[in-house]
């Protein structure tokens, strides 16, 4: 292993990568310490109190590296792209225009990414806007502490051009990683930001558990931690391989095609997509109920019931636990099917020449595998959303504050596995063995 950092940092073109890399991290890290104008920096520290609890504004916080926490110019994070790619994926599956633009290769992607990038900055302005009205009327979405005193609409205006101009520049340094550095610019700037987070909230862990004398309580989280880490290793490792034969075609005195072949279909084919929509769709009625006036009746009711259970500290109430745990489930089978059609992948192997062994081409085809893919989709969806709740059932059961969930170690498993066949590629092109082999 050592060898191979060594072999790594010896190769000036790799070496150059992973320096612009770390150094594109520094900047990123740095900026989530600037804070935005305006903002009351003694109330500050009783919201950062509050994301150590957890619930969903803590795993937004979480994924933007403690930005949110700090009001910083980065406090918006990468979420406002992420959601923007999402949404046009999904647009995708039923504009016909944007279908035949990712079917154009290059030109396409080119395209899409601009449009991509517009919209990320329409909802940067939009969820700028939200965030900024909701701290200054001390809302119950963050703990009922108000941050921005004197609001004025310069002073938020100054605040939603900021925050927007953040996501922007956050967007540009992801996308500078992935042309100059290594891996993939957006995944790593997420990474990056749970890895930051990460000793803070294992260190605020021990300090509770050591202040009530109950260390079995610790090491049976660090145990689940590291049971968490080597089962996302396994699965996601895991697949399914679909054997594939190619008939020979006979073209005057040639002999063309034949030879064997397989689709790898993943266990979790989603990967951490439907954690992102299910969170996007928890945080949701917490952000309407903030519209509810005071004195409205039976709405009141519901605001507060929505404010208890998901709103910004609210730890892991068992309402939380079962709703994200059921959409992550039902969103791991609403993107798998967007992800791999079994009608467009029968009629390309059916073109191609190929067929399965046993298999009629066509029909019989395409059922089999939706039913090989709905087989496997129920395991790797009930894994997803158990991994995404087990530290908060351990929170909610112990009482303990974990400001971080198991979607945070999917991520962090997942961009370093990634990233390091990357490096692993580059390595063994030029005869060295990678970390993987």
């Amino acid at each position: 292993m050592l060898a191979v950092y060594r072999h790594m940092f010896t190769i000036p073109d790799l070496r150059r990568k992973i320096l612009f890399t770390l150094f594109i991290f520094f900047v990123y890290r740095l900026g989530a310490t600037i804070v935005v104008p305006g903002i009351n920096l003694d109330r500050l520290g009783e919201l950062a109190d509050l994301a150590d609890q957890g619930g969903v504004v803590g795993l937004l916080n979480l994924f933007s590296g403690g930005g949110l926490e700090n009001f910083s110019v980065l406090g918006l994070g990468i979420m406002p792209y992420i959601t923007a790619s999402i949404i046009m994926q999904l647009l995708a599956v039923v504009i016909p225009r944007l279908q035949a633009l990712q079917e154009e290769g290059d030109a396409g992607r080119k395209v899409i990414t601009q449009w991509t990038r517009y919209l990320t900055v329409i909802l940067a302005l939009i969820q700028s806007t939200t965030i900024s009205y909701l701290a200054a009327q001390g809302s119950s979405l963050f703990g009922g502490i108000s941050l921005i005193p004197d609001y004025s609409p310069g002073k938020a205006l100054l605040i939603i051009l900021t925050m927007t101009a953040g996501t922007s520049f956050v967007m540009w340094l992801g996308e500078l990683i992935t042309q100059r550095g290594i891996g993939n610019g957006m995944s790593l700037l997420i990474f990056i930001s749970i890895i930051s987070q990460l000793p803070g909230q294992f260190t605020g862990i021990y300090q509770f558990t050591a202040s009530a004398g109950d260390w079995e309580r610790f090491a049976i989280f660090i145990v689940a931690f590291l049971l968490m880490i080597v089962a996302i290793l396994y699965v996601d490792q895991g697949q399914r391989r679909i054997p594939i034969q190619f008939a020979k075609r006979v073209r005057g005195r040639r002999v063309m095609g034949g030879g064997n072949t397989y689709i790898p279909l993943k266990v979790n084919t989603a990967g951490v997509i439907p954690v992102i929509f299910a969170t996007s769709v928890l945080i949701f009625p917490a952000l309407l109920t903030t519209l509810i006036p005071s004195n409205a009746g039976w709405l009141e009711s519901v605001r507060d019931w929505v404010n208890t259970n998901f709103g910004f500290g609210t730890g892991s109430t068992w309402t939380y636990i079962i709703g994200l745990f059921l959409l992550i489930v039902f969103f791991t089978y609403f993107y798998t099917a967007i992800q791999f059609d079994p009608a467009k992948q029968a009629d390309s192997i059916q073109r191609q020449g190929g067929f399965i062994p046993g298999v009629r081409p066509g029909r019989q085809t395409e059922a089999h595998l939706a039913h090989i893919l709905n087989r496997i989709t129920l395991p790797g969806a009930l894994f997803l959303g158990g991994i995404s709740i087990l530290p908060s059932i351990l929170s909610n059961i112990w009482d303990i504050p974990i400001g971080f969930s198991g979607v945070s170690v999917l991520i962090v498993v997942g961009v370093a596995l990634e990233t390091m066949k990357q490096i692993e590629s580059q390595l063994t092109m030029r005869n060295y063995e990678g970390f993987l082999t």
